[in-house]
């Protein structure tokens, strides 16, 4: 980043917490926030209002076993409908295993639950209750 130079900024999420590293500098420039905005606000203190800046947002990406407590099955389940094309393709393979991006996984599970209602909310459901004969 030199005089004039737009200043080129990688912004993630990871535990809750926002993160924004400055590159192609010689310092090491990381700030932090509790949100995005506060992440920007901190960032903005450091590099100052006259400085453009590039930002890079990071996706967050989940592994089987995230996907499996987003959806609330076990990991199982979730190759199980992988393998039966029924769960959104994964981003890519890694030696550790697949990856989605989580709003994928999150979006599937909000269509998911619209269109599986959970056993108790089924109308006619004795979940719970036993058998009168």
């Amino acid at each position: 980043m030199g005089q004039g130079e737009p200043a080129r900024i990688r912004l993630w999420e990871t535990g809750g917490r926002w993160f924004a590293h400055v590159l192609d500098v010689e310092a090491f420039i990381e700030v932090t926030g509790t949100s995005r905005e506060r992440c920007l606000l901190e960032l903005r203190a450091v590099t100052g209002d006259d400085v453009d800046l590039v930002i890079e947002v990071i996706p967050t990406v989940v592994g089987v076993a995230e996907a499996a407590d987003i959806m609330g099955w076990d990991k199982r389940r979730v190759i199980t409908y992988l393998d039966r094309g029924s769960f959104p393709e994964p981003l890519t393979t890694l030696a550790s295993g697949r990856i989605w991006l989580r709003d994928d996984v999150e979006g599937y599970a909000e269509r998911w639950r619209a269109t599986h209602p959970a056993p108790s909310a089924r109308p006619g459901s004795r979940t719970g209750t036993a058998s009168r004969a």
